[in-house]
């Protein structure tokens, strides 16, 4: 009997180290690594995880997947044999990433163990900010935080104001001026002579009552420095002009126009450049007072008609039609038509139509 249990023993191991010796196993010496503190200028780390096939059989790195900011731009390409050892490594880039980090590498393998995560920690310190940082865009020695003054929504009887920040980042003093200024704005440097290495603002006020339009609406103004304008000395304004309901009471809010569209999308199917779809929207207003149609503007490719009248007694209907050229246009089309009225709850209205313009 004692013979026997030795032998199934003798057996059991003998079965266990060959079930070893045939399949790979991979063991990293390290699956944690800190780079401790880490400066932003001095770029990308890089850390190489060392790993043993403790296996019996040949080991193969699969593929190696990585956390946003960490990559792993190498690792053991050739199978491994048992014994053997290979490595993975892991860059972590610290560009625009300050503070503490903890990130991860998915290791996939023919291993027994199947997929093993690896980490990479440690904290990054700011880089030291220079004026370019801070002061992004240029135009000649003049330097400004953005070349957008982007207003927002204004009222339509607003004045809104805007501020943006600019310095002098050259040696000599700057006389700052601007040229093709819309009548509805106002719009100067203060001051308007920089001094070298002097901070200033563009000060501009934008009159919405003065603009008289609706919607998302763009301007441009061109900057002079020392009495010279440059192709790259512009800036770009917005402003999207919408009605002020606040003031409205919950009784005039009962009795507003309300705006019905019969279908706000329309799917043309397909068509040859050669063609034009023509679609008119109906529009209905549902509410208990006039609805003013204020108005109505189609993005590129596409045009509307204005409707016969633009104001709506209650209950009434108009049509807009609309008309998609596809001259110049290829595969799939997506158009807006936007619609804007003095329905409270609903004064901006997108209508779209779509569909696919076929080469041949």
């Amino acid at each position: 009997m004692t013979r026997m249990i030795t032998g199934l023993l003798v057996l059991s191991f003998a079965f266990t180290g060959f079930s070893q010796s045939v399949n790979p196993s991979i063991a990293f010496k390290s699956e944690v690594h800190d780079f401790g503190t880490i400066k932003e200028e001095e770029g990308k780390v890089t850390h190489r995880f060392e790993f043993v096939n403790t296996g019996g059989g040949p080991m193969v790195i699969q593929n190696v997947t990585a956390t946003c900011g960490c990559t792993a731009p190498d690792w053991s390409k050739q199978p491994i044999p048992p014994g053997g050892s290979g490595f993975v490594a892991a860059t972590y880039d610290p560009a625009g990433r300050p503070g503490a980090f903890t990130k991860y590498l998915h290791v996939d393998s023919n291993a027994e163990q199947g997929r093993t995560r690896l980490t990479i920690k440690g904290e990054v310190t700011p880089k030291p900010r220079t004026i370019e940082d801070d002061y992004r865009y240029a135009m000649g020695g003049l330097r400004l935080k953005a070349n957008h003054l982007a207003f927002g929504n204004v009222n339509n009887t607003e004045k809104k104001e805007y501020s943006l920040e600019v310095i002098n980042n050259s040696n000599q003093p700057l006389e700052l001026g601007f040229q093709r200024i819309p009548g509805h704005m106002d719009i100067r440097f203060v001051p308007s002579t920089l001094k070298p290495g002097q901070k200033g603002t563009i000060e501009a006020t934008y009159d919405a009552s003065a603009k008289n339009d609706w919607g998302m609406l763009i301007d441009r103004v061109n900057v002079t420095i020392n009495g010279v304008f440059e192709r790259n000395y512009g800036l770009v304004i917005s402003a999207n002009i919408v009605e002020d309901f606040s003031g409205m009471s919950a009784a005039e809010l009962a009795k507003a126009p309300q705006v019905k569209v019969d279908n706000p999308e329309v799917n043309f199917g397909q068509m040859k450049q050669s063609e034009k779809f023509e679609h008119s929207f109906v529009l209905t207003n549902t509410g208990n007072s006039t609805l003013y149609i204020r108005k109505i503007k189609a993005s590129c490719g596409c045009t509307a008609v204005q409707p016969e009248k633009q104001q709506v007694a209650p209950g009434e209907s108009v049509k807009i039609k609309t008309i998609f050229n596809a001259a110049g246009k290829r595969g799939n089309q997506n158009k807006n038509v936007t619609i804007i009225t003095n329905d409270p709850k609903r004064s901006s209205l997108i209508l779209r139509i779509k569909g696919e313009v076929l080469t041949s």
